[in-house]
């Protein structure tokens, strides 16, 4: 099983069908039978007397996971805090106050595109990636909070916090499972999801107005509360990710991954949120 984030879906976090370890399987692929990960570093080899393996470096651990994701949080809350009160949101300044926000968008997304490439996590790239994101955020919420009120960003950041903890406790208890079919299934829906939202957005540059109204009115309903159970869908995944690198022994630099993986999806989760709130409360 492969993750959605793409950061986690070039990593072999997972176990295939077969029952090996993602790791596993790409040290089968370049002719190595075992997962040097998994390889008990101190055991001897009898012909020699030496160790019959090189010892292991420190694998991920959840404490790992929690710490960096912490930081990348604190990266982008901090950044989005410094947007809020930077950037003027009145209608005078809002256009510029956007364009920068955008902007701050595009550079998180060119560098969430370069480590989702990149071999191995680079926590400095990571953590510029939620610097960015946060400064677009900011600029998002504090116009929310200017034109309609501060209880609309308050609403979708406990909302987060909500989901989060909602699909946690399921996750745990087992209430979801992550399956190949449900992996496939959640893939299929997101991809026609976004499809769906960019047709929307070229409408509304081109067109004016609404768009086909799927960011709007009740259509807009349907499709944020849409938007946000593929979100926990993708949380469920993510956490079938981090458990699934814990027990079969990747690299304690693999928590990057695991932080940056998360942060995307709660901020998935935040803007669907935000924008179901926004229209709830009378602004299509």
């Amino acid at each position: 099983m492969r993750s959605s984030n793409p950061v986690f879906s070039r990593r072999g976090f997972s176990r295939d069908n077969g029952g090996y370890a993602g790791f596993d399987a790409q040290y089968a692929q370049a002719g190595t039978a075992t997962n040097p990960y998994a390889t008990n570093p101190y055991a001897i080899d009898p012909t020699t007397g030496m160790p019959a393996a090189p010892a292991r470096g420190a694998a991920m651990t959840i404490d790992d996971v929690v710490s960096r994701t912490a930081m990348t949080l604190g990266v982008l809350i901090v950044t989005s805090v410094v947007a809020w009160l930077a950037l003027p949101v009145d209608p005078a300044n809002l256009g510029k106050s956007y364009m920068i926000g955008v902007g701050a968008a595009l550079v998180a997304f060119v560098l969430a595109m370069v480590q989702s490439f990149k071999r191995k996590p680079s926590p400095g790239l990571i953590l510029a990636y939620a610097a960015f994101e946060g400064f677009f955020l900011g600029v998002i919420s504090a116009a929310t909070s200017y034109y309609l009120s501060a209880g609309v960003v308050i609403q979708a950041v406990l909302g987060t916090m909500c989901v989060f903890a909602a699909v946690l406790v399921a996750y745990k208890m087992r209430w979801i499972r992550v399956t190949r079919r449900f992996t496939g299934f959640v893939m299929a829906a997101a991809l026609g999801f976004v499809l769906l939202m960019l047709a929307n957005s070229l409408f509304m540059l081109f067109g004016g107005g609404d768009g086909l109204g799927f960011r709007s009115g009740p259509l807009g309903i349907v499709f944020g509360i849409v938007g946000v159970v593929l979100g926990a869908c993708f949380l469920a995944m993510d956490f079938k990710q981090v458990e699934d690198g814990v027990t079969y022994g990747a690299p304690r630099e693999e928590a990057w991954l695991a932080a940056f993986g998360l942060t995307m999806t709660l901020v998935w989760i935040y803007l669907e949120l935000l924008r179901l709130f926004q229209i709830l409360s009378g602004d299509d």
